[in-house]
């Protein structure tokens, strides 16, 4: 039991004080009257919140890890330490959208038999792109052994259908396509991909329209949600006209000046997950989440952390501040980092406090609604009901 505590539910602060039940991993019960348990944290009077969701991660290491040797080391001395962080920074759930398929899953399957300590992990698979697209042209273009496992290439509608098919096969999570999904070679319409580490670029055209529909209908028909990589306006509105769920980035290399786009992600209710963290290179980015979060476009907090850069969970709390640098407030924030990335999970049990939902809880020593960096004023840590992190 939690006691003495505001609350901050996933979607609005609760006037008063509370304490909160668990029994087994759910929460029980959310009262303003003192409630009795055999466990007790106390609050204090700081805050509880829903414990905090990443929804777009890249976890395995894109340089180091370059053969099935490299692949054994880094997860035998990397991944444990790594997966840990998140959780020592309050992040109780990840969504891995692209690293290989059998690795992430294997290590899904070791956090939730509990021979491994880590948040709740959700994985994609490899993320899969056309033929030479991103990031199998660009991030995996000196890394072959890397390539053909963190991305999945295709080439024909056919082989999109039987990727995705393969991958619902395998129980991952969610699928992820890209849209920057082929070299240029065809005739469309082609542009420069550039990257801080690839300052000459790579030219990619968009995934052709014939596969991102068969991808995103066949991940339909598998009853998994289906988000895509977009940078461009065009993408972003050639994806959601195919059926996609959800944009990973967004529009970020050009202003969002087509309202006409964001009243289309209203109409179909299509989540918009900016990644400040990786894209605040981008001059655009910022005022592009301004302007969707404005509209009331449903927003998810995802980071595109990925090994070698920063810290894992670190990450994620720069990511919250940034969306509120960008003009968003705490409490939006705080909404698209629990109720509103748990709904782009499609995870109803999280992100929320609540009785019956999952008792993944944060208790802060200060008000994150006031100031979002008392995000990492962290005491104590609550995953599935269980403590998993006490900084008192």
């Amino acid at each position: 039991m939690i006691s003495r505590a505001h609350v901050f539910d996933g979607r609005r602060s609760l006037a008063g004080l509370y304490d909160i039940a668990i029994d087994g991993g759910e929460i029980a019960a959310v009262s303003a009257d003192p409630l009795r348990g055999r466990q007790e944290v106390d609050a204090a009077g700081g805050w509880v919140v829903p414990g905090l969701i990443d929804t777009h991660i890249h976890f395995y290491d894109v340089r180091a890890v370059s053969d099935p040797h490299s692949m054994r080391v880094f997860e035998q001395n990397e991944l444990p330490g790594k997966l840990g962080l998140f959780l020592d920074h309050g992040i109780t759930t990840i969504k891995s959208v692209g690293d290989p398929t059998d690795g992430i899953l294997n290590t899904r399957a070791a956090i939730a038999a509990g021979t491994l300590r880590g948040p709740r992990l959700l994985a994609t698979g490899c993320g899969i792109t056309g033929r030479g697209g991103h990031p199998a042209a660009t991030v995996f273009s000196g890394n072959p052994w890397a390539r053909e496992r963190f991305t999945g290439e295709v080439d024909s509608v056919q082989q999109m259908r039987d990727l995705v098919h393969h991958l619902a096969d395998r129980e991952v999570d969610a699928i992820k396509l890209l849209s920057e999904g082929a070299c240029a070679h065809s005739g469309g319409p082609a542009y420069l991909w550039r990257n801080p580490a690839f300052p000459d670029g790579v030219e990619l055209e968009r995934l052709p329209l014939d596969l991102l529909r068969a991808g995103i209908e066949t991940g339909h028909e598998r009853g998994l949600r289906v988000t895509v990589h977009t940078t461009q306006q065009a993408a972003a509105r050639e994806a959601i006209e195919a059926g996609a769920d959800g944009l990973e980035h967004g529009v970020t290399v050009e202003p969002l000046t087509d309202h006409s786009l964001i009243e289309l992600m209203l109409e179909h209710g299509t989540t918009y997950t900016p990644t400040l963290w990786i894209d605040d290179a981008h001059p655009d980015a910022r005022g592009n989440l301004k302007k969707a979060a404005e509209a009331g476009v449903r927003i998810a907090l995802g980071s595109d952390t990925f090994s070698g850069r920063g810290r894992f969970g670190a990450n994620t709390l720069e990511e919250a501040e940034l969306m509120v640098a960008a003009g968003m407030t705490p409490s939006q924030v705080l909404t698209a980092a629990t109720s509103g990335a748990a709904r782009q999970c499609v995870r109803p049990d999280l992100g929320t406090v609540a009785p019956g939902k999952r008792a993944d809880l944060l208790v802060l020593n200060a008000d994150p609604t006031a100031d979002i960096r008392n995000l990492r004023d962290l005491s104590v840590v609550i995953l599935n009901g269980r403590l998993a992190t006490d900084k008192r």
